[in-house]
């Protein structure tokens, strides 16, 4: 064994540069760019999971414990979802788009030609540890680029498997799997890529963006925020409930950058919206629901003790009305719900990323203050005013930067409308949660803190893609006012010809203005 490890072949630095000086390579042959190459790397992404689909399950149950059917419909069928989609629209994504042109450049024509980036860094995340790697190197394989993957070390069985299948059947001379931690990544990182892509915490992001600086790389940034459901009183009960606690709950236990992250109702409608979440919990987890198998584990205890300290906070630990159950030797920990916590308790204070719901009715409208953004102490004032209408919380949500996803349900097409026209984040979802990842018709991705960047269906391509402006001329039609010596009608008849008159284009030739 020691001699194993003794022989075992470091990433670093070095291996990083001989690394991209291959695909470098790769990619200057051509090799990516034909539209035959391209389909068949997406087709071996679809044997990917269709040979190895339990495989591929029992390896995140391995590092997750996650239930086969939430890994199956939040991974693998999305993934396949994305693949046959670029399969079937890639000779359109392809196609040069036309464009019209004007006057100023007349006679003339254009195009719009999508051209790959090149080589390109995609850095997945632990909480969907397949589909957050090679969904979107389906994006920048159909874009023809030469891909690195780097799986989340924290997922050790499933980015061993990722590697061992990429290297199986996928063209290994273009797309590489690099598995490792912070010093493999760090290796990379210093490495000039065409485009990095990376899904995690806003902590390592701004590490990840500030490597990119020195190289002037673009950078996608997949993060996450408070991700608020706002929670009408005119609702169909059961349906919402359904769908809040299987976004909350069933999204890896809580841990997914979209899965909701604090809760909004008024206070004559809380006892309702509680006692029914409650109920759903015990049918869907039972009265232990340590004991349950249908609830993902904490992914690693030092997640498990970050989640404990934000329960242990004094300001808190009195607000527990359901759940709060935990076993730290199997990394179970029991959905929470929490009512009216401090604003200013470490669990407001950052992203909560587990199964701790926190609940709030406010009686008073929420003002934010001068301040830093999720720092801990006094985030608000209150007012006098009570709060009359369950908008006057957006102020709440605003306050805390634009989130990665923000959701609300009521039949109140005001509240509807409003919402929308108010509230900035990511993306919204009216009457359901986290749904719109699902969506390849839709870009997925932050804004502000939440992210930079988008990706999914089309998106994905464009992501990964520059879109090459080209304007066609032939010898004719050459106007002589472009060149010296200068003159006021030769000025004329520019300011006519940029202005995209052609009435005053004739007046100028004429010499009449």
């Amino acid at each position: 064994m020691a001699e194993d490890s003794e022989t075992k072949k470091v990433f670093d630095a070095e291996a990083a540069a001989s690394l991209m000086k291959d695909l470098r390579g790769s990619y200057a042959s051509g090799r990516t760019r034909s539209y035959e190459w391209r389909v068949a790397q997406l087709k071996n992404m679809m044997k990917i999971v269709d040979d190895h689909e339990q495989d591929i399950l029992d390896a995140i149950r391995a590092d997750l414990c996650k239930p086969d059917q939430e890994a199956y419909i939040a991974e693998i069928s999305i993934m396949k979802s994305s693949c046959m989609r670029a399969l079937g629209e890639l000779h359109r994504w392809m196609k040069p788009e036309k464009v019209k042109t004007s006057v100023t450049t007349f006679p003339s024509s254009a195009e719009i030609v999508s051209e790959p980036l090149g080589v390109v860094l995609i850095i997945g995340a632990w909480n969907f540890p397949l589909l957050l790697s090679l969904d979107p190197a389906i994006g920048a394989i159909a874009a023809g680029n030469a891909v690195v993957l780097k799986p989340s070390e924290l997922c050790p069985a499933t980015s061993s498997l990722i590697a061992k299948l990429v290297g199986k059947y996928l063209d290994s001379s273009c797309v590489r799997v690099v598995e490792g931690a912070v010093a493999e990544t760090s290796a990379l990182l210093e490495q000039k890529w065409d485009k990095i892509f990376f899904t995690g915490s806003g902590r390592v992001g701004r590490i990840v963006l500030a490597a990119a600086a020195k190289h002037l790389t673009p950078v996608t940034l997949e993060l996450g925020g408070k991700c608020p459901v706002v929670v009408d009183s005119d609702i169909n009960l059961p349906v919402a409930i359904n769908r809040i606690a299987g976004g909350k709950w069933t999204s890896n236990n809580g841990q997914a950058c979209i899965a909701p992250d604090y809760l909004i109702t008024t206070k004559d409608f809380a006892p309702k919206l509680i006692d029914a979440l409650k109920h759903q919990l015990e049918a869907w987890y039972g009265k232990d629901p340590l004991e349950s198998k249908d609830l993902a584990h904490i992914v690693n205890s030092h997640h498990f003790d970050r989640l404990l300290k934000l329960l242990d906070d004094d300001k808190v630990s009195g607000k527990i009305i359901h759940g709060g159950q935990r076993d730290k030797a199997n990394l179970k920990f029991a959905p929470t719900i929490l009512l009216d916590v401090p604003e200013d308790s470490l669990i407001m204070g950052e992203e909560i990323f587990g199964p701790l719901l926190p609940i709030f009715t406010p009686g008073k409208r929420f003002v934010p203050t001068v301040g830093p953004l999720f720092q801990t102490g006094s985030l608000f004032r209150r007012q006098n005013n009570n709060v009359d209408k369950l908008e006057e919380c957006f102020d709440m949500i605003i306050s805390r930067g634009k989130p990665l996803a923000a959701y609300l349900f009521t039949n109140n097409k005001k509240l509807k409308k409003k919402f929308v026209k108010t509230v900035s984040a990511g993306g919204l979802v009216i009457n359901d949660t986290v749904l719109h990842f699902a969506e390849k018709t839709l870009p997925f991705g932050g804004v502000g803190e939440s992210g930079m960047g988008s990706y999914h269906g089309k998106f994905s391509y464009d992501n990964f893609s520059h879109r090459k402006s080209v304007l066609y001329k032939g010898f004719a039609g050459d106007a002589s006012a472009r060149y010296p010596p200068y003159s006021d009608r030769k000025l004329k008849f520019l300011k006519a010809l940029l202005s995209g008159s052609v009435i005053g284009v004739i007046l100028a030739l004429i010499g009449w203005s």
